[in-house]
């Protein structure tokens, strides 16, 4: 029969070759499940892993969605890792595009290009904001940062509606909840024409080099990550959980900020009720698959990018719904949560036969 044994130490191979063994779990099942829907699984595969890269347009594209799920991720990372669970990255997101898009819609036809790192820095300060609200609830209340942190999405949801029905509404919008299209001034510089990638990709590439150096090569990195796991270790070495906490959350809910920036006055241009894609949700995934490190969650914002391509083009070319998307974000999550039990647990075969099956006998 088989055994799980507890490992002396946590397998280091594992650790890589977890999320590597999910992603092929998830791939068998997304074949069963567009086998059970009907449709032809290797199609299915080539919209979801294929479609997305097989061209110069198609690999922008596919950076254009990476880019906020790294920034968010990058800054969920340094929660994670201070042991500070902040679940409201979303709302973060969209309280970083609410407030870049108020400067943005400053803008005329005589405004210069200072608006832009205006428009930037307003999306980060937002999303700090946002995120200070649950860092001041738990800090003087000691409130749950998860649902505290996941309450406040609801109320940015809200916030942005009631702005984007009532006094942001564009006049001339024939009634549509949206604003006016943001001057063109206030457009992210693109890394190249014909392209919608933004400067937001290298922001995000350098966010990752910048998180590893803090993280791994600076004594205040070391600081952040004890403070948050082992608050009375970190006292006695002088450090403190209660920065541990505000930096957390203050960095994640400034990352988060950013990437709302970025999107409402780069791919987007305008404020509407859609400006909540769920990214501050995905990049969740995207830090855990990446095994919270800089390098690792660059591959899982681009593998979780691509499922957001694959959902979209699954509903144009296959007739299935969008929320195919989620469902391989969920596939992923949980196969990754069990192949993690390998980490810490083996196999074992005991070839062993319970007393009750020998009195049977």
């Amino acid at each position: 029969m088989l055994k799980l044994e507890a490992r002396p130490q946590p397998s280091r191979w594992w650790s890589i070759g977890s999320p590597l063994l999910a992603l092929l779990i998830t791939v068998v099942i997304g074949v069963l499940l567009f086998a059970a829907l009907g449709k032809d699984p290797v199609r299915g595969l080539q919209i979801f892993f294929w479609e997305p890269v097989k061209s110069p347009y198609a690999l922008s594209e596919l950076m254009v969605k990476a880019t906020p799920l790294l920034i968010i991720a990058l800054g969920l990372a340094v929660c994670f890792r201070s042991n500070v669970w902040n679940i409201g990255a979303e709302g973060q997101f969209v309280i970083g595009a609410v407030a870049a898009g108020g400067v943005a819609l400053l803008a005329d036809k005589t405004t210069g290009p200072w608006i832009v790192p205006a428009i930037i820095a307003a999306g980060v300060l937002g999303g700090m904001a946002w995120a200070g609200i649950t860092a001041l609830l738990r800090d003087r209340f000691n409130a749950n940062e998860i649902l505290v942190s996941l309450m406040l999405v609801y109320v940015a949801d809200m916030v942005l509606s009631y702005l984007v029905f009532g006094p942001w509404k564009d006049p001339q919008g024939y009634n549509f909840p949206q604003t006016k299209t943001f001057e063109a001034v206030t457009q992210i510089p693109r890394l190249m024409s014909g392209s919608r990638v933004s400067i937001g990709l290298l922001i995000g590439l350098a966010g990752a080099l910048a998180l590893w150096l803090f993280l791994f090569r600076t004594r205040a990195g070391f600081a952040q990550q004890v403070g948050g796991l082992a608050p009375a270790a970190a006292r006695y070495a002088g450090f403190s959980s209660r920065k541990a906490l505000w930096v957390a959350l203050l960095t994640s809910g400034g990352a988060a900020g950013l990437a709302g920036a970025l999107e409402v006055a780069g791919p987007i241009g305008q404020l509407t009720p859609y400006v909540p894609a769920g990214y501050g949700f995905a990049a969740i995934i995207v830090a855990f698959v990446g095994r919270l490190h800089p390098a690792g969650m660059v591959f899982s914002a681009i593998l979780m990018s691509m499922f957001y391509i694959g959902g979209e083009l699954a509903q144009s070319r296959l007739g299935l719904p969008k929320s195919l998307t989620g469902v391989f974000q969920g596939l992923l999550l949980f196969s990754l949560l069990a192949c993690d039990t390998l980490i810490a647990y083996r196999v074992r075969w005991t070839g062993r036969i319970s007393a009750s099956m020998k009195g049977a006998r």
